[in-house]
């Protein structure tokens, strides 16, 4: 059961690099995201001073964490990371992900005024995989004795 968690996991966060890898190119090249009309604002969310976090783009943080969870996914159980040492890192940076996400879903919501999808889809990928990591810990910890 835990090798399905940890393939799924490895899965959402494929999906969620794959996302904020396309939302920093859009950002760093000045393009305009593929929204569908009436489906949200990237522009707007993309152009607004939420974007940046001291110069640095919001996006290319959160590929950077997506990459992460997958290189310690990867190397669960290899190269010296043990697995209760890799669920903690996931779920360190999946809760912060989260929490951040909360805050910029708010931002999009009541300041900005407008969704952008694909921010939508990475904070989906982010809880689900806190939810995913918190699953595997409270599991590992019940079959320890």
């Amino acid at each position: 059961m835990d090798r399905t968690l940890k393939r799924t996991s490895s899965i959402i966060a494929a999906i969620g690099l794959l996302d904020a890898l396309y939302l920093s190119w859009v950002k760093l090249s000045n393009n305009e995201a593929a929204c569908l009309p009436g489906l949200g604002d990237c522009t707007a969310v993309n152009l607004s001073r939420y974007s940046e976090i001291f110069g640095v783009p919001i996006a290319v943080l959160g590929s950077g964490a997506f990459l992460t969870i997958l290189a310690v996914l990867f190397l669960e159980g290899r190269a010296y990371i043990p697995s209760d040492i890799s669920q903690f890192i996931i779920f360190g940076i999946s809760l912060i992900g989260t929490l951040y996400s909360i805050y910029l879903t708010y931002l999009e919501i009541f300041v900005i005024r407008a969704i952008c999808p694909y921010c939508v889809i990475s904070a989906i990928a982010l809880v689900a995989l806190l939810g995913l990591t918190l699953v595997r810990i409270l599991r590992q910890n019940r079959n320890e004795p």
